[in-house]
């Protein structure tokens, strides 16, 4: 993408009303705007971080067996009323009549409308388990929106859920997703710890918060300093073995680490002292088992090899992508800007030009241009008619993993400059050297 052709409203200044770093960063970076209290719009830069987020999320849901499918985002209230949620959730519900006066609301989660969709098409045990997700927009009406997306009113959710026989089926889809979460955020660049946490208007008796560390985090966590140089299951992992499955599981969950809600101090304070972690945390995702909380008021059945027809075991998943670009950006940032992790970067490499209208400099970043793009290299080419000050703080702003400077100077000899965003360390090479390299850089 030439910059030139882009749209990137970039803020020099500070915006008054952002607390964090992320809501700051976002702001200035040209990545989404507000609309109402707690309601953004993502712009061109943050719509595509937004999306390679979802990538992976697709990816790792599809790798563990989940199907993706798609649910309306208004829901009627009658079914709420089944469940028995309806009254109960609160004001975070935004509740709407249709033009015939039926009471309808716009959907701040999907157990209700999922189970219905299962209950009208699935009659055997054969047909289970079965475990289907999708990506949608969802909305809560907070009492205090903050922080920018990180908790906002409207949200990007990717929301699964599980259906099985019985509770030991339940705690195997459980299992996947949980080992799904810890690959998810790591291929991410975050070292997701999940924790023993409350579970909520959700419901049921088993749940795990996916917590990053972070000093602007909503609330304090507690966990044992090991999890932080746990090893990630790798891409190979056999979601099918349910001992090997477990296995993983219960060495992620061997040592202590709570959400304060489930924080027990005597507990915690048995860890020596140099194993004892406190701090802030980022709720990143969120998994629950729950039984029949919904499949029993709402007739969700399945027939067993007897003939006998019963509730089926359900537990919910939720991540939320729009959450994780401000979560990303508060664990991986510096006073300059945003340093993305090169899988969730809008770009990977930008190329600035530092004497734009000079016949070598623009030929050579021309050249650079099309290598990267023919590569598939995502490439953004600083064409625009500024100072190379300017430049800099534009991309080290946006955060792109690699920039390269090219000047009158450095094409002298042949040469350009290579930066990598992460640490600022520079190198010369040649052109084709650099297209080489970072072409290949994972």
């Amino acid at each position: 993408m030439r910059l030139s052709r882009f749209f990137l409203p970039i803020l020099r200044e500070t915006p008054k009303e952002a607390e964090i770093a992320s809501h700051r960063l976002m702001l200035r970076a040209g990545m989404m705007r507000q609309e109402a209290a707690g309601i953004y719009a993502f712009l061109p830069l943050g719509l595509i971080v937004l999306n390679k987020i979802c990538d992976i999320v697709r990816q790792e849901q599809n790798r563990s067996g989940a199907i993706e499918l798609l649910m309306p985002t208004i829901q009627p209230a009658d079914l709420w009323r089944e469940s028995g949620r309806y009254d109960a959730y609160g004001k975070e519900m935004l509740r709407i009549k249709d033009r015939h006066e039926r009471d309808m609301l716009y959907g701040p989660t999907n157990e209700e409308m999922i189970t219905e969709i299962f209950r009208a098409y699935v009659r055997s045990y054969k047909d289970i388990p079965l475990n289907l997700y999708h990506i949608q927009w969802k909305f809560r009406d907070e009492v205090r929106p903050r922080f920018g997306v990180m908790r906002g009113r409207e949200f990007l959710m990717k929301d699964a859920y599980s259906f099985d026989v019985d509770q030991a089926g339940a705690r195997h889809s459980y299992n996947k997703m949980f080992v799904a979460y810890l690959r998810t955020f790591a291929r991410m660049g975050l070292k997701a710890i999940p924790m023993v946490a409350e579970t909520g208007p959700i419901g049921g008796n088993l749940s795990h918060e996916f917590i990053i560390l972070a000093s602007t985090g909503e609330s304090e966590v507690y966990c044992h300093k090991d999890y932080l140089d746990f090893a990630v299951p790798d891409a190979n992992v056999d979601f099918d073995d349910i001992a090997g499955l477990q296995g993983i599981v219960d060495k992620w969950t061997s040592l202590y680490a709570a959400t304060s809600e489930k924080h027990e101090a005597s507990t915690f304070e048995k860890l020596s002292a140099d194993k004892q972690v406190s701090a802030r945390g980022i709720e990143v995702g969120h998994i629950f088992y729950f039984g029949t909380k919904y499949s029993e008021p709402m007739k969700a059945v399945v027939a067993g090899p007897d003939g006998a027809e019963k509730p089926v075991h359900m537990g919910s998943y939720g991540i939320g992508p729009s959450r994780l670009v401000a979560a990303i950006i508060e664990a991986s940032h510096d006073e300059a800007g945003i340093i993305w992790p090169d899988a969730v970067a809008p770009f990977k490499v930008a190329i600035l030009n530092l004497k734009q209208g000079d016949g070598a400099t623009d030929g050579a970043c021309e050249k650079l241009y099309e290598a990267f793009r023919t590569r598939g290299i995502d490439v953004l080419y600083d064409d625009l008619d500024q100072r190379p000050g300017s430049k800099f703080a534009t991309a080290d702003l946006i955060g792109v993993p690699w920039q390269i400077l090219v000047g009158p100077k450095g094409l002298a000899s042949g040469q350009i400059e290579v930066k990598k965003r992460s640490d600022g360390s520079r190198e010369m090479m040649n052109p084709e050297d650099a297209v080489m390299r970072l072409s290949a850089n994972p």
